[in-house]
């Protein structure tokens, strides 16, 4: 029922200097939809404090 793992390219991520990763903008947009978590580089403009699209 889940869907099957994007690979992963060089630019669909970055690292912090904390270590975590961090998925781009290019990323959110070939998975193809919002995961209402809250992404630094959502494209499709969800807002955690509101929980609306």
């Amino acid at each position: 029922m889940f869907n099957k793992p994007l690979e992963l390219e060089p630019d669909d991520y970055y690292l912090t200097e904390k270590g975590y990763k961090v998925f781009t903008e290019k990323y959110h947009l070939k998975r193809g939809y919002c995961c209402k978590s809250g992404c630094r580089h959502c494209p499709y403009g969800y807002d955690k404090k509101t929980d609306s699209l």
